[in-house]
């Protein structure tokens, strides 16, 4: 299985970077900025409209820009929910 990667914009200076994804859900999505010894994560969480994801990191805010749906889908494309069995019948 091959590290996840995602393009996030620093708002100060208007930069992408790639960071690497420790856990994606819909409520929130953990980040590695950096590598080795100096890495730091960052928990980036939907905004009150959930258009973006943000969050900051070393007083750096970061913007994921896709929505709240758009990682919903991402997630569960990801990881498909096995269908629940049918009830047994009466016998």
């Amino acid at each position: 299985m091959s590290d996840e990667t995602i393009q996030v914009r620093n708002t100060a200076s208007g930069d992408l970077m790639d960071v690497l994804v420790l856990r994606k859900r819909t409520e929130c999505i953990e980040v590695v900025i950096g590598k080795g010894q100096h890495s730091v994560t960052c928990e980036l969480t939907p905004t009150r409209t959930g258009a973006v994801y943000a969050g900051s990191v070393m007083g750096r805010e970061l913007v994921y820009e896709r929505s709240r749906e758009q990682v919903k889908a991402e997630v569960e494309q990801a990881e498909p929910r096995i269908r629940p069995s049918r009830p047994s019948r009466p016998r």
